[in-house]
């Protein structure tokens, strides 16, 4: 299984919570260097709580579950005010 099927793999263990708040996740890029780049969907991409998500919920499953990961990001999430 190649890094990129792990670290799908990890985002399928809390997909269901992003889908119940009508939100979502898509790996936009992993780089050489293994920092993964993502891309909220839905109201993911809006939630003024997508920060805490994206810190405590997505980067934690996909760190634990790929240790070659050295970093998790999204793309297109505005820091908190």
């Amino acid at each position: 299984m190649d890094i990129t099927q792990q670290v799908e793999q990890a985002l399928e263990t809390i997909r269901p919570y992003l889908i119940a708040d009508g939100g979502d996740v898509a790996i936009e890029e992993i780089t050489s260097d293994h920092v993964v780049k993502l891309r909220l969907l839905g109201n993911c991409g809006t939630c003024k709580m997508s920060f805490m998500t994206m810190k405590a919920g997505i980067e934690q499953a996909i760190m634990k579950a790929v240790p070659e990961i050295t970093a998790v990001e999204a793309i297109n999430l505005s820091e908190p005010v």
